[in-house]
C-alpha cells in the first residue's frame, strides 16, 4: 500500500504548529485566570475609589449645568423685558388692578 508523501507532510506541516499555538493559548489563558483570582480586595478598593471620583465629577457637572441654566433664564428674562413689542403684536397686560377704558 502506497501513501502519497503529500498526505503525510501536509498534516505534519500544518498540524504541529496548530497544536503548539492552541496549547500556548490554553496555557496563557490559564495563567490569566489564575491572576484574576489572586487579589479581589485590592481590585475592589481601586474600583471604589474610582467610582467615588466619578460620582464627584458628575455632581460638579450637575452644579455647573444648573448655574448655566439659571444664567440663561436670567438673560432671557432681561431680553424679554428690554425688547420693544413687535409691530403686529398685541401689547402686554397693563399694571395689575387698573381697569382699561
Amino acid at each position: 500500500m502506497f501513501v502519497p508523501v503529500e498526505a503525510v507532510i501536509v498534516p505534519i506541516v500544518f498540524g504541529i504548529p496548530a497544536a503548539v499555538a492552541i496549547t500556548k493559548m490554553w496555557f496563557s489563558h490559564k495563567e490569566k485566570m489564575a491572576g484574576l483570582g489572586g487579589g479581589p480586595k485590592q481590585g475592589t478598593a481601586l474600583l471604589d475609589a474610582r467610582l467615588a471620583r466619578v460620582e464627584q465629577a458628575v455632581e460638579s457637572i450637575a452644579i455647573e449645568m444648573e448655574r448655566v441654566s439659571e444664567g440663561q433664564r436670567f438673560v432671557t428674562k432681561l431680553l424679554i423685558d428690554r425688547a420693544p413689542p413687535a409691530p403686529g403684536q398685541l401689547p402686554g397686560p397693563g399694571p395689575q388692578g387698573s381697569p382699561r377704558s
